[in-house]
C-alpha cells in the first residue's frame, strides 16, 4: 500500500493549488501545478522511502513534446534504487523558442525547490535525444545544475562550455544508436577541455537505457559528490560499485564483449580514482586489451567506422543535390541503399549490423532535420516537402503520416495518380484508420473519386462513398 503525503503538510506556504492535493510516494504524480503558471504542468516521482527531514538530489527529466511522463517511467527504478526524485514539465516543446523552454524549465525547478527539501549542490538535468540535447544547454542558463544525463545525445554545442562553469557530463547510447559516434568524439572534446564526464554503452539503438545503466549513470553522480566532499563517504556504497563493475565487466567479456568490458573498466577507474586502489582495475584492462578477441573487434569496429564516415557523406551530398532539384528519379537509388541496408541488417558480422542501423537512424534524422527547416521557412518550399516524404516512405515504410502526407500534397495539386498509388502503398502497411484518411486535408475531391473508394473497399472491405463495383 502506497504511502500517501499530503502536500499541505509538506510546504505550508505554498499556495499554488486551488485544493489539496496528496502526494504518493514511489508512483509518477501527473499534472501538478507549476507555481504562479495555472497553465503550466509538470510530473513528480518521490522515492519510497523519501522523507522531508533531509536533503535530496533531483533529477529534472526534459521531454520536448511535454510527455513528461512516459520519459520519467522509465527512470523510476533507476531513482528508486539510487535515492533521486525524478521531475518533468508536460509544457516543453521543439515547436518553442530555447529562450521559452528555459524558463518553463526554469519555472519547474523553482516550484520544485519551494516545495521540496532538495539539495542544491546535486541537481542534475537529462533526457533522450532532443530532451538531452536540451538538457546540456541548460548548465549555461541555470548555475546550479551540477550533471547532465544525456541518452542517445551529444553536448548541443561544445563551444559555449567553460572551465568556470563545469558540469559533470554523462552520455548513455546503445551501440546501434546513430549519435553513438558522436558520442565517442564529444568526449575527445570534454577530455581535452578537462571537462568531467563518462560515456556508457549498452547493446541498442535510440532508446532508452536498461535500468541497469541508467542507475549507474546516478551512483555516479553520486560517488562523484562523495569525491568532492559535498555529502559523507559511504563506503559501502563505494565498494558496491567497485564490486559490481568487476563482475560486470567478466560477463561482458565471458559474452564475447570485450570493448563493451573495456567501457565498464574504463569508467570504473575514473569514477573509483578518488577513494581507493586501482591496481586491480588496471590488471584486468591490461589483460582485456592484450587478448586477440579485443584485438580483432577494435580492428574490425575501425574499419566499420571508416566505411560509416564515407557513406554518411554520400547521404548528404545527395540528400542536399536531391531536394534542391526536386529529383524523385532519384528515389529509386535510395530505394536501392535501404536494399543495402536490410542485407546488412542480415549479416554475420555484428559491426556491419549496428553500422546498418545508425546509417538508418542518421539518414532519418537528416531527412526530418530537412523537413522541419523547409517546414518553418517563411515561403514553404511544398514541392521539396513532398519530396522528402516520399523518400521517407522508403526509409521509414511503417510511419503512415509520410503516406498520409504525401497523399494530401497530390491532391492539393490533383496529381490523383501519385495520391492512388501511395494511398494504396499505405493499405498494404496494414493501416485502417478510415475516419483519419476521409478527413486527410486537401482531399475533399479526391476522396469522394470512384478511383480512391476503390482502393479503399479493396484493402477495408468497405468504403466510405460506394458503392463500388465487384469485378
Amino acid at each position: 500500500m502506497k504511502k500517501i503525503l499530503p502536500l499541505i503538510l509538506l510546504v505550508l506556504p505554498l499556495t499554488i493549488f486551488s485544493q489539496e492535493v496528496k502526494i504518493a510516494k514511489g508512483t509518477i504524480n501527473d499534472s501538478l501545478t507549476i507555481k504562479g503558471e495555472p497553465n503550466e504542468y509538470f510530473s513528480l516521482y518521490l522515492p519510497t522511502n523519501f522523507s522531508m527531514t533531509r536533503a535530496w538530489p533531483v533529477l529534472f527529466l526534459f521531454d520536448m513534446k511535454g510527455e513528461s511522463r512516459n520519459t520519467m517511467a522509465m527512470f523510476t527504478n533507476a531513482a528508486e534504487r539510487e535515492g533521486y526524485i525524478l521531475a518533468g514539465s508536460n509544457n516543453l516543446k521543439d515547436s518553442l523558442s530555447l529562450s521559452q523552454n528555459v524558463l518553463i524549465a526554469n519555472r519547474m525547478i523553482n516550484t520544485i525547490y519551494e516545495m521540496l527539501p532538495v539539495h542544491k549542490e546535486r541537481i542534475y538535468v537529462g533526457g533522450i535525444g532532443d530532451g538531452g540535447r536540451f538538457a546540456t544547454l541548460m548548465p549555461t542558463f541555470i548555475k546550479d545544475i551540477k550533471g547532465v544525463l544525456s541518452c542517445g545525445a551529444a553536448i548541443a554545442n561544445t563551444e559555449v562550455l567553460t572551465r568556470k562553469n563545469t558540469f559533470y557530463f554523462i552520455g548513455i547510447a546503445g551501440r546501434s544508436d546513430y549519435n553513438y559516434r558522436e558520442l565517442l568524439e564529444s568526449k575527445v572534446i570534454l577530455d581535452n577541455l578537462k571537462f568531467p564526464n563518462l560515456l556508457l554503452f549498452f547493446e541498442g539503438e535510440h532508446q532508452w537505457a536498461p535500468i541497469d545503466e541508467s542507475a549507474f549513470a546516478l551512483r555516479s553522480f553520486t560517488l562523484s559528490e562523495m569525491a568532492k566532499g559535498t555529502i559523507p563517504r559511504n563506503d559501502s556504497l563505494i565498494n558496491d560499485y567497485f564490486e559490481s563493475s568487476l563482475i560486470r565487466a567478466n560477463e561482458l567479456l565471458s559474452n564475447d564483449k570485450p570493448l563493451l568490458a573495456e567501457n565498464v573498466l574504463d569508467n570504473a577507474i575514473q569514477v573509483y580514482y578518488p577513494f581507493g586502489d586501482l591496481d586491480s582495475l588496471k590488471t584486468s584492462k591490461k589483460v582485456l586489451r592484450r587478448s586477440k578477441t579485443y584485438r580483432s573487434k577494435k580492428r574490425n569496429q575501425g574499419n566499420f567506422f571508416l566505411k560509416e564516415t564515407l557513406t554518411k557523406e554520400d547521404y548528404g551530398y545527395y540528400l542536399e543535390e536531391d531536394v534542391l532539384t526536386y529529383n524523385y528519379n532519384n528515389l529509386g537509388w535510395w530505394n536501392f541503399q535501404m536494399s543495402e541496408l536490410d542485407k546488412m541488417d542480415k549479416s554475420g558480422n555484428e559491426f556491419e549490423r549496428r553500422m546498418a542501423s545508425r546509417l538508418r537512424g542518421f539518414l532519418n534524422a537528416l531527412i526530418s532535420d530537412s523537413i522541419n527547416i523547409i517546414a518553418t521557412d517563411k515561403q514553404v518550399d511544398l514541392e521539396a516537402l513532398n519530396f522528402l516524404y516520399q523518400l521517407k516512405t522508403i526509409t521509414e515504410p511503417r510511419n503512415p503520416e509520410n503516406y498520409l502526407k504525401v497523399i494530401s500534397y497530390s491532391a492539393l495539386v490533383e496529381d490523383y495518380g501519385t495520391g492512388i498509388f501511395y494511398l494504396e502503398e499505405l493499405l498494404k502497411t496494414g493501416y485502417n484508420n478510415k475516419e483519419e484518411l476521409y478527413g486527410l486535408e486537401n482531399t475533399a475531391l479526391f476522396r469522394i473519386s470512384p478511383e480512391f473508394n476503390a482502393v479503399v473497399a479493396k484493402y477495408l472491405k468497405d468504403a466510405r462513398y460506394g458503392p463500388v463495383e465487384k469485378n
